[in-house]
Parts: structure tokens; sequence; C-alpha cells
């Protein structure tokens, strides 16, 4: 895209004023990777619906929620604030006292790492990753791809 057609263009982004987001506009050329920020979000909202679909039909009564786009950020004018799931600014006795139950916890990748066995024998799987019907290139699944010594 040129830059001469972004010329006048705003677009709204959050920023933190107090102990509350807010929106303000700057110019398009500022905003694009809000732009792209705010599409991916779109879209993962709508992944999220499709899973809550295939889950109620399960029959579950879990639902997945996807969280605010101000929660964790790492990058940007958010960079460090600390925001709950739920979008409210909170101080950081409030994040200290939630942040294992909003992002996994030391405990939580202990466990993920537990279950990532090394798996490296012709036609085994890790217990985590389903078989597949055939190999690659028609190969049968036990085909040894590759060769050592």
């Amino acid at each position: 895209m040129d830059d001469h057609v972004l010329k006048g263009q705003t677009y709204r982004v959050l920023a933190v004023q107090g102990a509350q987001l807010v929106e303000r506009e700057v110019p398009m050329l500022n905003a694009l990777n809000e732009v792209l920020r705010d599409d991916f979000i779109k879209d993962s909202i709508g992944g999220v619906g499709r899973w809550n679909k295939v889950i109620e039909k399960a029959g579950i009564t879990f639902r997945l929620a996807a969280p605010h786009k101000a929660f964790h950020r790492n990058i940007g004018s958010l960079a460090g604030v600390k925001v709950s799931p739920d979008g409210r600014v909170v101080n950081a006795a409030e994040w200290g006292s939630h942040v294992d139950q909003w992002l996994p916890s030391d405990g939580d990748r202990a466990f993920v790492a537990s279950l990532m066995g090394r798996v490296v024998e012709p036609g085994k799987f890790a217990n985590w990753i389903a078989p597949p019907a055939m190999g690659i290139n028609r190969q049968p699944a036990d085909f040894e791809y590759v060769r050592f010594g």
C-alpha cells in the first residue's frame, strides 16, 4: 500500500490514562501494527467461537474465551501495563495474586514438559502426536527417513 493512500486517515488505538484504558485517534501510518493485530484478534475470536460450538455439541458445559487485546502485552504502547483478561487495568498486587490463574504457571509448564518425551525410533510416535495414515511421499509410517551411521 502506498504511503499517500494512508495520509489523512486515522485509527483508534488503546492507551492507558490513569488506571483506565482509553481509545485515541492516531495517524494510520502509526497504527498499521494495530490494524494487523485487530484483524488477527478478529480471526482468533472466530476460531474460539468455532471451538465453542464443538465443545457445546459434545455436551461439555465449558466455554473458551479470548482475552482482552490489552492483556499480557509485551510490546507496543501497552507493554508492561497490567491488564486482566477481561480488560481491567490492575495494580501489581492484583496481577501477582491472579497471574497463575491467567497464564501458565511454572507447575503448568513443568507438567507439559513432562509430556514431551523424545521419540526417535522409526515407526514410533510421541504419545501426544497422532500417527499419520501414511508417511511422507507415500512411504510407510515406519520408514526410516534419517539414517545414522
